[in-house]
């Protein structure tokens, strides 16, 4: 180890793993190094620019040896936008360290045996596979190297993604990889439109300024749409501005627009006003239609939501007498997905406009087997809404990544469905979740899904099998 401008350095350090933040892990001396757009396999020497205890991160200063999982990023954005911090490694390495995560988090944290899972199922197309992206506004654009902030000609207007770690600095983005044409030309277009009308942007720390989001909505039907969310602007500038789109993007089938004037962008609690077109677009799966609204949740990778589904429906080997719970239910997707293999669905989840979209979407699918609720997880699912409902044969549950909670757990196993299938963004929170429940449950399939290609998350779908 030897010291430069103050910093320490490592030479020849091994990248052996890679972490959730996309940087590679090494060891050096009694250090576990944190290195920044480092691959396993990478040989390199590593400047050390902050130093803990027991670890440290860094950046390579010298590559000795490349990985033969390293790639060309194909962003120009790479390394200072926060998403897609696995795009430097191929995407066969992506999925076998993703595969590798959730076999560690079962076997260690759940000590369940995962040497029978199933090979993790990648993302048939890994670039352009959102169904929705939202942009921010901001009047403080993160600059790039070689940019002067003193500079009164710089324009530090900016229509993109935050900066990781700095709420007030927005990187300005040229071209996303993550949605489909024509989002990219829809943002830039609005943002250059706002700049030369001299219509301003959001100030994210006083909180003015005319500007506020951005938010993009496609579906596999074609259908589009486009949300503008304002804070202080003028009737002179909504209108200019939702006129110019609605003029430059026929194509969009749903445009609307908010005022929020709030100290938080969440718009769940704003009116939406149709400029043109309705509130909603249709996605569609299996010739099941969802309706999807400017508030609703939806997978946001249409294709693999599909495969998620598909495997939770072949999971759990329905033969059409079944009683089904589908906890956290969403906008009931999985519910009406399963309706028809079923006798009866009745989903749970937290969010009531959620609840809402899932009884319209048996609606509109005549579907007349669910039923939904809405409320507190561990408030609603107790022994006086199992009398009610009678207790299930199955029970489908995929929460947020915070996991279950404890009550929630506790009460599952008082009501030992025959099956349970777990589907979790979180392997770690999963594994949390079954180690309480392995207790009265073998489980029988382990089946990984690569959702968000290029970055660290996985889902992962769990059949657990109630023990006699």
């Amino acid at each position: 180890m030897n010291k430069a401008a103050n910093n320490f350095v490592f030479e020849n350090v091994s990248i052996i793993d890679i972490a959730e933040e996309g940087k590679g892990v090494g060891k050096a001396d009694d250090f576990v190094l944190f290195v920044d757009k480092a691959v396993p396999g990478d040989i390199a020497d590593v400047q050390v620019y902050r130093k803990k205890k027991n670890f440290a991160e860094g950046k390579i200063i010298q590559l000795k040896q490349a990985s033969e999982y390293r790639t060309d990023p194909f962003c120009e954005h790479f390394g200072t936008c926060g998403g897609c911090k696995w795009q430097h490694m191929t995407y066969d390495a992506q999925l076998h360290f993703k595969q590798k995560t959730v076999g560690g988090a079962l076997s260690h944290l759940a000590k369940i045996d995962a040497s029978d899972m199933l090979p993790i199922i990648g993302s048939q197309i890994d670039k352009y596979y959102r169904n929705k992206l939202e942009y921010t506004f901001s009047n403080k654009r993160w600059l790039y190297d070689g940019e002067n902030r003193g500079d009164e000609a710089l324009n530090m207007d900016a229509l993109g993604f935050h900066i990781p770690g700095r709420f007030d600095k927005i990187l300005d983005v040229k071209h996303c990889y993550l949605q489909a044409d024509p989002s990219n030309d829809i943002r830039n277009s609005i943002g250059e439109f706002a700049k030369q009308q001299g219509i301003s942007f959001y100030d994210l720390k006083g909180h003015t300024g005319a500007l506020r989001n951005l938010i993009i909505r496609t579906s596999s039907t074609g259908e589009l749409m486009v949300i503008v969310v304002f804070a202080y602007a003028t009737e002179e500038e909504v209108n200019s501005l939702m006129a110019f789109v609605d003029s430059g993007f026929p194509q969009v089938t749903s445009l609307l627009y908010i005022i929020n004037q709030k100290k938080n962008d969440t718009i769940f609690d704003q009116d939406v006003i149709a400029w043109r077109g309705p509130e909603y677009i249709y996605e569609e799966m299996e010739g099941i239609r969802f309706r999807i609204g400017p508030k609703s949740f939806y997978q946001t990778n249409s294709i693999q939501a599909l495969k998620l589904y598909e495997i939770t429906r072949d999971f759990a080997g329905f033969k059409g007498n079944e009683l089904v719970y589908d906890l956290y239910t969403g906008a009931g997707t999985i519910a009406n997905f399963i309706a028809g293999h079923v006798k009866e669905v009745v989903g749970v989840e937290y969010v009531p406009t959620a609840i809402e979209d899932a009884k319209v979407n048996s609606a509109i699918n005549n579907i007349n087997n669910t039923k939904f609720y809405a409320g507190d997880m561990k408030d609603v699912l107790n022994a006086d809404f199992v009398v009610e409902h009678g207790k299930p044969d199955v029970i489908i549950t995929d929460p947020p990544r915070a996991g279950m909670h404890p009550d929630v757990v506790a009460r599952l196993m008082e009501i030992e469905a025959g099956k349970i299938i777990y589907v979790s963004c979180n392997p770690a929170t999963q594994a949390r979740d079954m180690l309480v429940l392995k207790e009265k449950y073998d489980v029988t399939k382990i089946q990984p899904v690569d959702m968000f290609p290029h970055t660290q998350h996985v889902e992962n779908v769990v059949l657990l099998k109630l023990r006699d």
